[in-house]
């Protein structure tokens, strides 16, 4: 799974990133300071299973604090886009190419209103916000309306001369941003586009490549800076504005704060939460003693989190749909070398028993018999629907 990270320079994108994956990036307030894409690890939280076993896992991948399991996903990061990146401008066309991948997209808005459209300072709230959330939904759409249209002419009247489907065709010729047969053809459907696709005009291409940046790069709303003055007002604002959108209130530069801190052993911190411990108050420089007060008031106890944490939960469980299963057995939790509980997988809404035994190893797949539900000791079909959470033992004939 991959998650991009996008938005206009300076917008606290790389904070962002840092702030959930510990690289190290260069942060700074000047346009481009991100050139070529940053690509590293986050974690999304699960509430891990082993309490309800009594047990302490031993995640091979991620780490588990305090019952709460951190899974890795991965993240990239693009350089910042501005108007009409679509057509190169700013290297645009070549970041855009960097999201190709991406399963989904976040997109870091900051919220103070102190950043023009081509990310250079401005006095605080002199600038709205909502024109970079339309801003980055125009530019997408273009980028993927110049992949729709390169070569459609040719495409269609080759569809036509072969009696052939231009659904397939057009799966082919949007295959790099993931696009499938089945998600084109609902979107054909549902815009009710004509059966003569010879006489699609470029209203209709756009609007086929907007419902299909929706479908491939469905985004989020980072709403960054949350703390700074003017804008919670404006975060209010956009809720009102984009009641479509998820848009969560959050501040980069807090969490990362408090991440490395615990990193350093200074506190005690799990990512997410809404508060965090001193270990030793002898150990904090003077901005950390400055700076956590304010941590705490301002934004853990206004929000309930710094919202970093819950920006890519909500982008992989709620924009996406996905459910973490573990595997596990009724009479065994470990593996071959004595691991508890070590993996965690997410996957996507709907997985089935046979779909998670094949996922595990194609040839669990090709000899399943049943799959078991660890907690309710249970036998479950191919085609059961697994649930998120669930520990599943795959059972094969050999």
């Amino acid at each position: 799974m991959i998650i991009g990270l996008v938005g206009k320079p300076s917008a606290g994108k790389s904070t962002f990133f840092k702030a959930t994956t510990l690289a190290e990036v260069d942060i700074a307030n000047y346009p481009f300071t991100t050139i070529e894409k940053n690509e590293g690890v986050g974690f999304i939280k699960v509430e891990c299973a082993e309490k309800e076993f009594n047990v302490k896992c031993n995640p091979r991948f991620g780490f588990c604090l305090k019952g709460i399991r951190f899974v890795p996903v991965q993240l990239i990061d693009v350089a910042g886009l501005v108007p009409d990146a679509h057509k190169g401008k700013g290297r645009g066309l070549a970041f855009l190419n960097d999201l190709n991948q991406a399963d989904a997209l976040i997109h870091v808005v900051d919220m103070s209103g102190s950043l023009n459209a081509e990310g250079e300072p401005v006095d605080a709230n002199s600038y709205d916000p909502a024109n970079d959330i339309r801003f980055l939904e125009i530019e997408l759409d273009q980028w993927y309306l110049g992949i729709l249209k390169k070569g459609w002419e040719k495409i269609a009247r080759k569809v036509r001369q072969e009696k052939g489907s231009v659904v397939k065709a057009l799966a082919e010729q949007m295959g790099g941003v993931k696009a499938t047969e089945k998600m084109i053809e609902d979107i054909v459907n549902t815009l009710k586009l004509s059966e003569d696709y010879m006489t699609w005009n470029e209203h209709h291409l756009l609007a086929l490549a907007t419902e299909l940046r929706k479908k491939t790069k469905p985004m989020i709303i980072a709403c960054n800076k949350i703390d700074c003055p003017g804008a919670d007002k404006n975060f209010e604002r956009m809720q009102k504005e984009f009641p479509n959108h998820m848009l969560i209130p959050c501040s980069g530069v807090a969490e990362l704060a408090l991440k490395e801190a615990a990193k350093e052993g200074r506190i005690e911190y799990i990512p997410g939460e809404s508060e965090f411990t001193i270990l030793d108050e002898s150990t904090l420089s003077e901005k950390q003693k400055k700076g956590f007060p304010y941590i705490k008031e301002q934004i853990l106890k206004k929000y309930g989190s710094t919202g970093v944490q819950q920006v890519l939960d909500n982008a992989v469980f709620k924009l996406l749909g996905c459910i973490a299963i573990f595997p596990g057995g009724v009479n065994k939790l470990e593996d071959k070398d004595g691991n508890v509980l070590p993996d965690c997988f997410i996957l996507p809404r709907n997985t089935t028993a046979l779909d998670f035994a094949f996922h595990l190893h194609t040839d669990l797949g090709k000899n399943f018999v049943k799959a078991i539900d660890v907690r309710k000791k249970l036998p479950l079909g191919k085609d059961q629907p697994l649930h998120h959470r669930d520990v599943i033992e795959i059972k094969t004939a050999r």
